[in-house]
């Protein structure tokens, strides 16, 4: 399984809840869809959704199954893990994300993961 360095570096930053080493691997113009939440243009509004969706969990942490690159496309699957603020852990969560690579930065990052059990009533 070859993962491309910026989604390793992503995934990384994401598991780390660092939202700015997160925005610093997009496009100017990167479009950024997580799950059925509104879509998001561009790095800062992007960063800003990220940190706002961290501030609501303690810890994640994905395990990636496999990863398919075509052309300019990534895709990458596999699970998430989240821990709540009051310690509980919810998941694993079977994801699929899409990256739209635009040279070593990616233009469009669509993840497909229902997390809704993440915050219901435990």
């Amino acid at each position: 399984m070859h993962m491309p360095a910026t989604i390793r570096e992503v995934l990384q930053a994401v598991d780390a809840k660092d939202a700015p080493r997160f925005a610093s691997h997009l496009t100017p113009d990167a479009i950024f869809r997580y799950a059925n939440a509104p879509v998001v243009t561009g790095p800062e509004p992007i960063r800003e959704a990220v940190a706002q969706f961290f501030g609501a969990i303690q810890a994640l942490r994905h395990d990636v199954l496999g990863v398919w690159t075509v052309d300019d496309l990534v895709f990458c699957k596999g699970e998430v893990n989240y821990t709540r603020h009051d310690g509980s852990k919810a998941g694993p969560f079977p994801f699929l994300n899409l990256f739209k690579m635009r040279g070593d930065k990616i233009a469009e990052y669509l993840i497909y993961v229902d997390i809704s059990p993440l915050f219901a009533a435990h």
